[in-house]
């Protein structure tokens, strides 16, 4: 079987976790005897191999005319690009890890035009939350169900518009901005002015996806509900969680310290929560906490955030930021911290870092949200932190730093985590329904 996984982007650009999860399932995949290649969007059309994968890169094009792109249907030049890809490789499954103005609902339909089943896994939020959070207001989570006014204003609020002015300008009619756009108005306030049409794009465009594909991968139990809750057939979904892509090591002995060690791992956005673990130290000057931060930046954007953390960390040798970690040495680094710090702010469907530490032995601190709280067990593998507790994560520090047989008692309660051999097998299921089916019509 030829296998074409396509990801938001990929290898050697900035990676996160769903570049993570591809590149280990596709050398699952191959050890399971099938051809695999890796497509993403690219500034141009490239073909490389990349640790033993096949990788091709398509254009997106710079420039976008109109906002409706990027909430409809996507970019027609990277189609056209995907489509020579199609025809040069000609895969038996086409499985979309993304769904962006690059990998879009054009894609999904040159595949369908060619008779080739698509696989759709849903890894993050922004899938069907415009403001990419499911959190209502920045602070509530939301139960997901697409509503084009009120998620108009969530997302014009998401994007900085004061609440009043959000519910406003998110309760106007959609043929407002049907009008706007067809004067070619947009950017700024017109966009704003623009979003009850915008978003109710975006609906469609999601609501059009779920009927396309053939079968849709939740990668946690949240992702299941929520699809469900908006009308996505049950038996047209597969939970399949994520997994390590590499043998579990042989647990080793922590040696114990005066100081808690702490790693964070990931990308440095205010998504991920890296602020609240400098604040909780900047609280407490004397906690004998030593924080490793390993992170990431994948967009220009994140720089500012950077900035912040950098400028808010200054003069507290107990922070460190150091670069991000090769993923084959992730679970050997781990080895050498006490704790994961997992503090993020959305919904996140695993993160793989979670399974990386019990693979490691050491217990995971995570905000109590979403896939962390699927995975992590409040007093038995780690702690959960509630995400509205201002001072949160402080008091979990100070617990773990003053009682560290809670630690040993944490890292005894650690179970070995799933493989990505185990999620590849169940993804070849999968995919050899949506094939029987395909030949079936």
């Amino acid at each position: 079987m030829k296998l074409l996984h396509l990801p938001f982007t990929f290898y050697p650009d900035p990676a996160g976790g769903t570049e993570i999860y591809v590149q280990g399932l596709a050398h699952e995949q191959q050890r399971l005897g099938c051809s695999v290649i890796v497509a993403a969007p690219a500034e141009k059309d490239a073909t490389y191999s990349y640790d033993g994968l096949v990788v091709r890169r398509f254009a997106v094009s710079p420039n976008m005319k109109d906002p409706r792109e990027l909430y409809g249907d996507g970019d027609p030049h990277a189609a056209e690009a995907f489509a020579r890809i199609l025809d040069e490789e000609r895969p038996d499954i086409v499985h979309l890890h993304a769904f962006t103005r690059g990998v879009s609902l054009r894609l999904v339909r040159e595949a369908k035009r060619r008779e080739i089943p698509v696989v759709f896994s849903y890894h993050t939020p922004t899938v069907s939350c415009q403001r990419g959070t499911l959190l209502r207001w920045g602070s509530e989570i939301c139960d997901g169900v697409l509503n084009v006014r009120s998620c108009a204003r969530c997302t014009l609020h998401g994007h900085g518009l004061p609440k009043a002015a959000s519910v406003v300008a998110g309760s106007l009619p959609p043929g407002m901005g049907r009008f706007l756009g067809g004067i070619g108005a947009s950017g700024g306030l017109w966009t704003a002015l623009r979003m009850t049409e915008l978003v109710e794009l975006r609906h469609a465009a999601f609501h059009d996806l779920m009927r396309e594909v053939d079968h849709v991968v939740a990668l946690c139990q949240w992702v299941k509900d929520l699809l469900l809750r908006n009308d996505v057939p049950a038996g047209k979904v597969t939970v399949s969680r994520q997994g390590i892509g590499r043998e579990i090591p042989v647990r080793q002995n922590h040696t114990s310290s005066a100081t808690l060690r702490v790693a964070f791992l990931g990308r440095l956005h205010p998504t991920k929560g890296v602020h609240l673990l400098i604040h909780a130290l900047r609280g407490d000057p004397g906690l004998p906490v030593r924080l490793d931060i390993f992170g990431v930046a994948q967009r220009e954007a994140d720089q500012g955030y950077i900035g912040r953390l950098v400028k808010l960390a200054s003069g507290d040798s107990r922070i460190a930021f150091r670069g991000p970690i090769p993923n084959e040495q992730v679970v050997e680094r781990l080895h050498e911290y006490d704790l994961l710090a997992v503090p993020s702010q959305w919904m996140e469907t695993g993160p793989i870092v979670v399974l990386e530490a019990f693979a490691a032995g050491i217990p995971v601190a995570g905000s109590n949200l979403g896939g962390i709280a699927e995975l992590v067990e409040h007093g038995v593998n780690g702690l959960l932190v509630e995400r509205k507790l201002p001072d949160g994560w402080a008091q979990a520090l100070r617990r773990l730093s003053q009682d560290r047989d809670l630690i040993a008692r944490l890292r005894s309660g650690i179970r070995p985590p799933r493989t990505m051999r185990e999620a590849a097998i169940e993804l070849m299921a999968v995919y050899r329904q949506v094939s029987q089916e395909a030949l079936a019509v």
